[in-house]
């Protein structure tokens, strides 16, 4: 990677994303992209308004910062997709079909972030393998595997070099999630510091995979920097730090607030959104073929959680 566009580059992963991949390769060679508005954070740096549904804007931009990869983090998420599955479609499907479309004509490198969503019930619950069943019952789910075999067709039929990886919930201090089912992993951390306590809408027993956010920004550099020949999968790795439920981070989090208080409040559409993902993932292909090797477990994370929203909120 060396001209790299961000789309989507003011979202959760996104704007921490940027900011590590100016570090990398230079500030003037990393352009964030996103539908509207401009973080503070891009002052750093290129940034342009681009909606991935306007091909035409995509290709201008591929030309004018001479891209040579694109990381495709434009899209809407699992709860918020289920309240308009047409818009989700539109943006989900339409803009990775505009990046691949733009790719295969400029011939560029394109990474793009599938799920865990992209499983459904019929696939085996524990250590998750990565060639499974995918039968999802969401349609942000149904977008992800149909993004997966995209990937795929683009790279045997047309050469290309698409890769990417199925991220499990993430979590981070700086950029709240804007509307997925494990964004409860989150919150949890921002309310226990601030209010003593928090209501979970997804249930006790209710285990899924999560990673922090450091680990997902650096498997990212890592499966693109990766020699090509390397790769058997390509698309959709498997990758995962952590499997909790919520009485775990919160048995954690006790650690350092002992007066912190979890109840619940379970929401119904989120829940069974959550009880269709896999309570594990086996990451080993991932491992073996371009050496992931996430740095934060759950105790890791807690400490660093705590310090930097602490920090942000200069409590």
């Amino acid at each position: 990677m060396k001209k790299i566009l961000v789309t989507g580059s003011t979202g959760q992963i996104g704007s921490e994303l940027i900011v590590r991949l100016r570090e990398l390769y230079g500030r003037d060679n990393v352009v964030g992209s996103a539908r509207k508005g401009k973080d503070e954070d891009f002052a750093a740096g290129p940034f342009e308004t681009m909606d991935v549904q306007d091909a035409g804007r995509l290709a201008e931009l591929v030309d004018k910062y001479q891209i040579d990869t694109i990381i495709n983090n434009a899209a809407m998420l699992s709860a918020v997709g289920e309240q308009n599955p047409q818009a989700l479609w539109a943006v989900n499907m339409g803009g990775l079909y505009n990046v691949l479309e733009v790719a295969r004509e400029k011939n560029l490198k394109v990474f793009i972030p599938s799920s865990i969503a992209a499983f459904g019930p019929g696939t085996p619950l524990e250590q998750t393998p990565q060639d499974t069943i995918q039968r999802p019952s969401t349609i942000y789910g149904v977008s992800k595997v149909a993004g997966e075999l995209l990937c795929d067709y683009y790279f045997k039929r047309f050469g290309v070099d698409t890769r990417g990886v199925r991220y499990p919930g993430i979590i981070s201090y700086k950029t709240l999630p804007g509307g997925g089912t494990t964004d409860y992993a989150v919150h949890i951390y921002f309310d226990a510091i601030k209010q003593g306590r928090y209501t979970s809408f997804i249930d006790k027993g209710t285990f899924m995979d999560m990673m922090y956010m450091p680990d997902a920004v650096e498997c990212v550099i890592d499966l693109m920097e990766t020699d090509p020949s390397k790769l058997k999968h390509r698309n959709a790795f498997n990758v995962s730090a952590m499997s909790i439920d919520p009485e775990m981070l919160a048995a954690e989090i006790r650690q350092h607030i002992p007066e912190f208080v979890l109840d619940y409040e379970v929401d119904p559409v989120r829940q069974a959104i959550a009880e269709s993902w896999p309570n594990s993932l086996d990451t080993s292909a991932a491992k073996e073929e371009w050496g992931f090797e996430p740095k934060f477990d759950l105790a890791a994370m807690t400490v660093d959680m705590i310090k930097g929203i602490k920090h942000e909120s200069d409590l």
